[in-house]
């Protein structure tokens, strides 16, 4: 099961195309269309037709959520005043997106990989893959663009060039139809393309610590990143890691270091003051991060029952998919035990939440069932892929942000601090960058997206400072002479987008004045452009055209 290297279809369908949002419904200009009206229309009549549960007494804020104040807000919201026309014109105007084809030799058609790629402007820039925290699509990180790729000081700061691809089902990525190991696959397939986009070298990191009350799915993927391709991922930035404790078998001189500060209950050996007092707790409270079985997570935040249990994601999604409510629902489950400090509008969570209900959440959930019911199977190897870690000392007052927050948005619930021990780490990873932080982690991309730069930054430097592939290349290969999707060479209105790419996508994004657009080319020269489709009741579709202004 691996990526072929060579091309087995037409050039053309091999490239990095150009992107705007759409839905299911193909074209023959799929690219420069909207979600179907037909959609949205069908999305209204369900929310219109939410029924909720009748009022029950409210419950302690210690004992249960009463969610149903909360929602009939934001279905109304939905309703009327969230436009998603207005969130799909933005995010097509001013988010670099694209899409590619790959193809794996354990499926029969080739996986459309939805991505944001945004070249920084810096000749020291270092490419970087960002992996987005599940649930969520990659368009839900669009603000942390100009973080990654526009520092205050670029002499100081290492600039990126930031690759944040959607994980395959979820967002505007095609599922895998596979029932081979998922994990893996995607892994590869996120090297090819980082090797396609140009980057021979690059770094790795995940947006949220994992596991959390979710899933590890994170940790897993970015694992086998750096495990599987250490001759391209030279390193990887790991939030607070869940790092196995060493056996026996194993590792014995890391075994009998770490039965020997356990006894001592001191410092020693490489083992902190705070690692003893994780020590101490650990029967108690179970603070140390080990990896856990592929069933131990629970497979819904407060369910706490996995695949063997009553309950798994594949059944979930034959609700989630009819009932946007239930969707809105169940993402406003998630946040609550990520609990985050940041303070979500009704927007936010709306579009957050569209961004998965209009693509289609089955597959969202069918990644997350076939992922928990999956071990890793990583070969051992006498080299160890290099990791930058970020820890949190968990000395964190109530993450809970302010009250107002709390009377909007149920936030939050996260779960218990855990000890990330960089002892246990070094007998599997080369650690060669670390930084601690106050407090818990939150749903870190919103609430302290700084921290994870700055990891990914620590990492940079280190291995720069022994390996100067990361900056050899400082433009994109031929790879980069990309097409815009669904026009033929031949159509009058196809224009070449290399400068796009190479100049437009690394234009620093701004909420303030005119959205810089996303096709600047096409909008210059092309005289018409599509704004709508209708569906015909064979399925098929019409497109109006118009004029450009």
């Amino acid at each position: 099961m691996a990526v072929s290297p060579e091309p087995t279809f037409p050039l053309a369908e091999e490239e990095i195309k150009l992107y705007t949002i759409h839905v299911r419904f193909w074209s023959v200009v799929p690219n420069i269309l909207g979600i179907s009206s037909k959609y949205l229309n069908l999305t209204r009549q369900k929310l219109q037709l939410t029924r909720l549960p009748r009022n029950g007494p409210q419950p302690h804020r210690t004992e249960s959520w009463e969610p149903k104040a909360t929602v009939e807000r934001l279905v109304d919201y939905w309703l009327q005043n969230f436009s998603w026309r207005d969130q799909e014109a933005d995010l097509n105007a001013n988010v670099p997106q694209f899409r590619t084809e790959m193809r794996t030799s354990s499926t029969e058609a080739p996986v459309r990989l939805h991505l944001i790629h945004s070249r920084s402007t810096y000749a020291n820039a270092v490419p970087c893959l960002l992996i987005p925290p599940f649930p969520f699509t990659n368009l839900c990180l669009s603000h942390l663009i100009n973080i990654f790729t526009t520092p205050d000081d670029p002499s100081k700061e290492v600039p990126f060039h930031l690759v944040i691809p959607s994980l395959p089902g979820l967002g505007f990525s095609d599922p895998i139809n596979s029932n081979e190991p998922i994990l893996p696959l995607i892994a590869q397939m996120f090297d090819a393309l980082m090797k396609r986009l140009g980057y021979d070298y690059y770094l790795a990191s995940t947006a949220t610590p994992s596991p959390n009350s979710v899933t590890d799915i994170d940790f897993r993927l970015t694992n086998h990143i750096a495990s599987s391709h250490p001759d391209s991922c030279l390193g990887v930035h790991l939030l607070s890691p869940p790092f196995r404790a060493p056996t026996w078998q194993n590792d014995p001189l890391e075994w009998l270091k770490w039965k020997t500060a356990a006894v001592l209950q001191t410092p020693c050996l490489g083992y902190t003051h705070q690692d003893v007092i994780a020590f101490q707790q650990q029967q108690q409270q179970q603070q140390i991060r080990q990896l856990p079985g592929p069933n131990q997570l629970p497979l819904c935040p407060g369910l706490n029952m996995g695949v063997n249990g009553g309950f798994e994601p594949n059944s979930l999604a034959y609700a989630l998919c009819d009932s946007p409510a239930g969707l809105l629902l169940f993402i406003l489950v998630i946040l609550r035990n990520l609990g985050p400090e940041h303070e979500f509008s009704n927007r936010d969570v709306i579009k957050m939440v569209s961004l998965t209900w209009l693509p289609g959440p089955e597959e969202t959930m069918r990644l997350w069932a076939h992922c928990c019911s999956s071990s890793d199977d990583l070969s051992s190897s006498s080299l160890k892929p290099k990791v930058g870690v970020t820890i949190f000392s968990g000395a964190n007052s109530e993450t809970c942000g302010n009250s107002q927050q709390r009377d909007s948005l149920p936030l939050p619930v996260s779960s218990p601090g855990v000890h990330t021990c960089l002892a246990w780490g070094r007998s599997r990873f080369n650690i060669v960058s670390s930084q601690t932080v106050a407090g818990s982690p939150g749903l870190l991309a919103w609430d302290r997206p700084e921290v994870i730069v700055t990891g990914v930054r620590e990492l940079a430097k280190a291995i720069i400072a022994s390996d100067d592939r990361l900056q050899a290349a400082k433009e994109p290969g031929a790879a980069m002479q990309e097409l815009i999707a669904g026009l033929d060479e031949g159509d009058e209105r196809f224009f070449p987008v290399d400068l796009l790419l190479r100049e437009g996508g690394a234009k620093k994004l701004s909420s303030e004045g005119e959205p810089t657009p996303l096709f600047p080319i096409l909008r210059a020269s092309c005289p018409e452009l599509a704004v709508d489709h209708t569906d015909r009741d064979d399925g098929s579709q019409e497109f109006e055209w118009r004029k450009a202004a």
